[in-house]
């Protein structure tokens, strides 16, 4: 049983610096979000909270919180991809509202 526990135990402080987002991490995310950011602003669909999320992600990076800002980073992607999504919609969706 003793064996079983110690090859558990280092299994698990083996991973766990994996669980922790690194530079290169955020870095990656951040260029994803910022690319679909620009997406959304050539086609003036872009979200002002999209923006928010990727200055708070950016601070978070500026003082190295990682684990913080990579979480974020995905954030400001989704909103903008979102933000991408409803003005694709918005272009056909208005003229259901028309009354006829």
């Amino acid at each position: 049983m003793k064996p079983i526990a110690l090859a558990i135990l280092v299994a698990l402080v083996a991973a766990t610096p994996a669980l922790a987002a690194s530079e290169q991490d955020f870095t990656t995310a951040y260029a994803a979000a910022e690319k679909v950011e620009q997406q959304a602003l050539a086609m003036q669909a872009a979200w002002t909270t999209t923006e928010k999320t990727l200055k708070a992600a950016k601070k978070a990076a500026d003082a190295k919180d990682y684990d913080h800002a990579t979480p974020l980073a995905h954030q400001a992607e989704a909103l903008a991809k979102q933000s991408i999504r409803q003005a694709e919609e918005q272009k056909t969706a208005w003229r259901q509202a028309v009354v006829h």
